[in-house]
This record gives C-alpha cells, sequence and structure tokens, in this order.
C-alpha cells in the first residue's frame, strides 16, 4: 500500500491550491483520512481530518479557508486551500487508516511523502 500526496508549489498569498492523496496497493478499505503539515523545526500539525462516511474536523486557523473532500470510488483524498497565507508556508502530508490484504488482513496507518506548499507575501 502507497499514499501519493502531490498538488503542491508556489503560490501568491491570497491564492489557491489542491492538494490531492492518492491510496495505491491491495486496499479492502479506507477509514479516517487526514492532512498535515510541518514547517523546520517545529512537530507536525494536523489541520483536517474526514471519516469513510463524509464527517470533517478543521484546525482553528484553517476553518474556513481550505475544505477537506474524498472520493472513495478513487481511494483519493483533497485538500482545497483558499485564501493562502505565508504562514501556511509548509510540507503538506497526508495519513490514512487503511485495510489491506497481504496474505492476511492488516490494518495500519500510512504516510504520504509530503509535498511542498509555498506562499509569497
Amino acid at each position: 500500500v502507497q499514499l501519493q500526496a502531490s498538488g503542491g508549489g508556489l503560490v501568491q498569498a491570497g491564492g489557491s491550491l489542491r492538494l490531492s492523496c492518492s491510496a495505491s496497493g491491495s486496499i479492502l478499505s479506507i477509514n479516517d483520512m487526514g492532512w498535515y503539515r510541518q514547517t523546520p523545526g517545529k512537530q507536525r500539525e494536523l489541520l483536517a481530518t474526514i471519516t469513510r462516511g463524509g464527517d470533517t474536523n478543521y484546525e482553528d486557523s484553517v476553518k474556513g479557508r481550505f475544505t477537506i473532500a474524498r472520493d472513495n470510488a478513487k481511494n483519493t483524498m483533497y485538500l482545497q486551500m483558499n485564501s493562502l497565507k505565508p504562514e501556511d508556508t509548509a510540507v503538506y502530508y497526508c495519513n490514512a487508516d487503511i485495510l489491506s490484504v497481504r496474505g492476511k488482513l492488516e490494518r495500519k496507518t500510512y504516510w504520504g511523502q509530503g509535498t511542498q506548499v509555498t506562499v509569497s507575501s
């Protein structure tokens, strides 16, 4: 099983980006998924989570600007980021609680490799 994050880049303050996180492999189901970010010298910060059924939660600093969504048929999660600020600059990571088959059933949390988001002022 692999998680692949993509969609990062350089954007001006006030702009938008859409991140994607795709899961591949011998997946039976994906439960909770989430987006995190990390800047140098700081702990990884939880931004938003989404359940398989679509229930969402957001960290206060991104509430109203970021929207998390998922497409269960495509095993893909998204993060629409609007009204970006320079302080949103970070490496963004996705994770997912995945039930897979590797000879036997296995439930494990996987992390994507991270995608850089840079917001210029």
